[in-house]
């Protein structure tokens, strides 16, 4: 079973939360759900539009909202803070006022808060986007997926496995490669499993990158 689903929606209510809180009425529950793919789309475009490197790389590890009567909160989760606000001495603002107008309503108040990430590369959203950076600049796979293991291990992890399946190395047939490192164990629903599914377009093809991170377990 640890192969079959995803791990964050396996240990749902035990080791992982919803990154959405707010209730609904059935007819407006989809109006709902549309608003936070606009919110999390508005922030993922404004991050790459101004962010001074490589396209691709978000740094974001994953977008909490909050909704009220009169207030919509978001949380942003961001290993470098530094791609939401270089440059831009109102970068809040001025994403707060896109999300704004996306939304196209009055009655509810924005805040947008930002929380940085202490040690980025023990999330596996960034170290997936490190390792599709690498691949885009024609970098070995084997020496990507080493080099994002040993960015790992500078963190309090117990285990990481990396996957990438596709073209690997503009060879003709698609392969999956892997790489494990401590221990994952991916069948037990305490063990606090952090999952990212990623894809990366290259030169040869669309590459799949998944990753899981043993952070802490009983």
């Amino acid at each position: 079973m640890g192969q079959k689903i995803n791990p964050l929606g396996f240990r749902l209510g035990t080791t992982q939360n919803h990154h959405s809180f707010w209730f609904a009425q059935p007819k407006s529950f989809s109006i709902g759900l549309q608003e936070d793919e606009k919110i999390r789309d508005c922030i993922k475009n404004y991050v790459q539009k101004n962010m001074r490197i490589s396209s691709g790389f978000e740094g974001i590890t994953h977008i909490e909202i909050q909704k009220r009567i009169d207030l919509i909160q978001v949380i942003i989760y961001i290993g470098f803070p530094n791609l939401l606000i270089e440059g831009r001495k109102r970068g809040i603002e001025e994403l707060q006022t896109n999300i704004q107008k996306e939304l196209n309503s009055v009655n509810r108040r924005l805040n947008i808060a930002i929380t940085r990430i202490e040690k980025p590369y023990g999330h596996p959203k960034i170290l997936a986007e490190y390792i599709a950076l690498q691949l885009k600049n024609r970098v070995s796979f084997r020496k990507a997926m080493k080099k994002a293991i040993e960015l790992t291990k500078q963190t309090d992890t117990k285990g990481i496995q990396i996957q990438i399946a596709g073209r690997i190395g503009g060879k003709e047939v698609a392969r999956v490669k892997w790489i494990r490192e401590g221990r994952v164990p991916l069948q037990t629903i305490r063990a606090k499993i952090d999952h990212c599914s990623y894809t990366v377009q290259t030169i040869h093809g669309v590459l799949g990158i998944k990753i899981w991170i043993f952070v802490d377990g009983k």
